[in-house]
């Protein structure tokens, strides 16, 4: 018996805890797959998905349209593929599907009707349901086989309820960190992060910044570093994190790590992240106890995780701490408040191991 993870690689901030929940599992004992949808797509759509990352990420403005269409036109798997796919999921004896990507759903429903025993849990990282769960949610439940919704990022009190942990260590303590604050736009190097890391930098501090191409990397970085996952890589290619790597002297030398993505390691020493409040990113936060300076969102549910963010006090908007001084006793504020929920904080992988098999 086993637990297939469903993903897709068009949103890291989706496949990362997916991998993370399969890594966790397996700590555990418990066999997890993990499947993502790109792979069971028809080749020639899957073929168009790096131009729009690129697109995306040059103009924010497009990533918002192109949410707005993806919510409302889905893409159909290849019928051959999936049918591969189940024989797969029957070899291995799969008997719960954890959904990360609504896309999935009219592929695990069918898979969950068609097998006696096969359950369905979506499992959502952004606070309210993402475009990709909304727009399955046309299919109708009175069609769709045993299933439970899992929100990681449901308020509990002045905590949330549940998480993926990125990493077992305990957070670094505020005094051991090296006074970095860490710029990405998520996955896909998504928002106006880039304006960000420019005011800050022009205020005195030090940066990470996550580049997304080798022309946004300065000949001069000064006291600044900047990463790259590199770009040839999709998470459709393997079932690994992503290759991650600092730029120096115009090389990158990637790595990646067994147990969680490389990009989580600057989030442990930063004092901030500014950032879009993604889900994966909040993760990130959760886990490293490192606050979020809150960029733009990218549509409803990133801002309904801001709001969250910043009602337990884990995270400030960019323009008020901007405005405010740009103080770093606020941010140390923040990080306290991390550290103390964290230890309220349900893991998810443990929750499903404990009730493995016979909860399922």
């Amino acid at each position: 018996m086993s637990i297939a993870v469903l993903t897709s690689g068009v949103a890291l901030g989706v496949h990362v805890p997916g991998l993370l929940l399969a890594r966790r599992l397996a700590e555990l004992g418990v066999a997890a797959r993990v499947d993502v949808l790109e792979n069971h797509l028809p080749e020639r759509t899957r073929e168009l998905i790096p131009a729009s990352k690129v697109a995306f990420h040059r103009d924010f403005r497009v990533a918002l349209a192109g949410q707005r269409l993806a919510a409302r036109n889905t893409t159909e798997p290849d019928e051959e593929l999936v049918a591969g796919l189940w024989r797969e999921w029957e070899r291995d004896g799969v008997e719960l599907l954890v959904v990360l990507s609504g896309f999935w759903l009219p592929t695990a429903h069918r898979y969950a009707l068609a097998h006696d025993g096969v359950r369905v849990r979506s499992c959502h990282v952004d606070s309210v349901a993402s475009p990709s769960f909304t727009s399955a949610s046309g299919a109708g439940r009175g069609s769709w086989a045993e299933h439970e919704d899992v929100w990681l990022l449901e308020r509990a009190g002045s905590a949330v309820a549940r998480t993926i942990p990125v990493s077992r260590e305990e957070p670094a303590p505020w005094g051991d960190r090296d006074g970095r604050v860490l710029a990405h736009g998520g996955g896909w190097g998504m928002g106006t992060y880039r304006t960000g890391a420019a005011e800050l930098g022009a205020a005195g501090f030090a940066l990470d910044v996550v580049a997304y191409e080798r022309s946004e990397v300065p000949e001069e970085q000064g006291r600044n570093r900047y990463f790259m996952i590199d770009p040839d890589w999709h998470p459709w290619h393997d079932t690994g994190f992503p290759p991650f790597g600092r730029v120096r002297d115009g090389e990158v030398g990637y790595r990646r790590r067994a147990e969680h993505h490389d990009g989580f390691d600057l989030t442990r020493r930063a004092i901030a992240v500014v950032s879009k409040p993604g889900g994966g990113t909040l993760m990130d936060s959760l886990s490293a106890a490192t606050p979020v300076v809150l960029l733009e969102p990218f549509g409803a549910h990133e801002a309904r995780n801001a709001e969250l963010w910043r009602d337990l006090g884990f995270g400030i908007g960019y323009r008020e701490w901007v405005d405010g001084g740009r103080r770093v006793a606020v941010l140390e504020a923040l990080h306290r408040n991390l550290v103390a929920a964290r230890g309220r904080v349900l893991s998810y992988p443990d929750e499903l191991a404990l009730k493995w098999p016979e909860g399922r």
